[in-house]
């Protein structure tokens, strides 16, 4: 499988990734957070800031220009984040894996786990469209909030909902992360 790689890829990939994922670059300089994603958070009545850091952590790739960004066509399979340079290559990458029986995996920007959310998701194919992935742990995220009653907590069941003790520090460290994005959000 070929792996990307930051020191490898071609600029029209990054443009094109950049523009699926973010909107046009102009919406930067206006506000942190992509239009894309406030779009979204609207739509599911969630903070945007929330929806974004959770993404940056989740995917986050930091492109030539040193900017940290989602990277929609990311799988994470035990443990080890892949990052692949074109929809087509994650799909492949995604499906040689579904096929070899292997299905605990993240999948995209918002890294939704296929084995869990299989449904949701839809295909491997629409698994890795950036909306659709993005709604749904979009839908993830606002579903949490529903059971848990905070934001904060709701962030740390995206990534770990059970609870046991280690889910629930692994849920604790991963709402510092998510939290920590938020603040350089601020201040870029």
């Amino acid at each position: 499988m070929a792996v990307f790689k930051s020191i490898g890829c071609n600029r029209f990939g990054v443009v094109i990734a950049t523009l699926l994922c973010h909107g046009i670059p102009t919406s930067w300089a206006k506000d942190s957070i992509p239009a894309n994603y406030r779009h979204i958070a609207a739509e599911h009545r969630l903070p945007a800031d929330v929806l974004y850091s959770v993404a940056i952590t989740e995917s986050g790739q930091k492109l030539r220009s040193g900017k940290l960004r989602p990277w929609p066509w990311t799988l994470n399979v035990a443990g080890k984040a892949l990052r692949y340079p074109t929809r087509l290559a994650a799909w492949r990458g995604l499906t040689e894996y579904l096929q070899q029986g292997v299905d605990l995996i993240d999948i995209g920007i918002m890294q939704v786990n296929w084995r869990y959310h299989r449904e949701q998701l839809g295909s491997p194919w629409q698994a890795l469209e950036p909306f659709h992935n993005t709604r749904t742990g979009a839908r993830i995220l606002k579903r949490e909030h529903q059971k848990t009653g905070t934001w904060k907590t709701a962030i740390g069941h995206y990534h770990s909902p059970g609870s046991k003790p280690k889910q629930q520090e692994r849920a604790q460290h991963y709402t510092q992360r998510v939290v920590k994005r938020m603040a350089q959000l601020r201040s870029e």
